[in-house]
């Protein structure tokens, strides 16, 4: 069960040969590059950016040279840490892909309609386990809330506008505004740009 990884490229900073397994186990298909640290690595220069840098902080040791120029910050994921902190994580991913991996449809297609079942049916279980009652209209308040909050942000508060995107009578959503208790100051200050 590895993490679907061939555009992965990954740079190790460690010599434990534990974390290099489970890093290869985790991600198959990955382009990983194994270095002591970085002064090691600097004789062979990487030949494009990492997606993710794991470094391996020993005590009394610190690197000579920290990663910076090996990282993009808005696209690398970075862990540093003790052999025991990156052990730990890494198993924490493996599971987590794990757990994808054995409920794909948690995932879903990506779909509004996936994610919504998703959701629905954790909020219907725990609800069931509180053994409540009359889930429909807790429901579609609490999806009803958000929507309308969302479109008046949208068209800027404008009720008229909001109406016609949500597909209501602009008399019927007043109505759910005030049923809903949507302050309506707070969609015209909050607006999209």
């Amino acid at each position: 069960m590895s993490v679907p990884s061939s555009a992965y490229n990954i740079l190790l900073l460690t010599t434990d040969t534990t974390i290099q397994k489970q890093v290869r186990q985790i991600f198959e298909d990955a382009s990983i590059t194994v270095a002591r640290d970085t002064t090691t690595l600097q004789k062979e220069p990487p030949k494009s950016s990492f997606d993710i840098v794991v470094v391996e902080s020993r005590a009394g040791q610190e690197q000579t040279t920290e990663p910076e120029h090996y990282l993009a910050p808005s696209r690398t994921l970075f862990v540093k840490g003790s052999r025991a902190v990156l052990r730990k994580t890494l198993k924490m991913i493996h599971a987590m892909n794990a757990s994808s991996y054995l409920h794909p449809n948690k995932a879903g297609d990506g779909s509004l309609e996936s994610y919504l079942e998703v959701k629905m049916g954790e909020f219907v279980k725990s609800m069931r386990n509180g053994s409540a009652r009359n889930l429909h209209p807790i429901l579609l308040a609490a999806v009803e809330r958000p929507l309308i909050t969302s479109a008046l942000k949208e068209t800027r508060g404008n009720q008229i506008r909001a109406a016609e995107l949500l597909g209501l009578n602009r008399n019927t959503l007043r109505k759910k505004i005030v049923d809903l208790h949507i302050p309506l100051k707070l969609t015209k200050t909050k607006g999209g740009s």
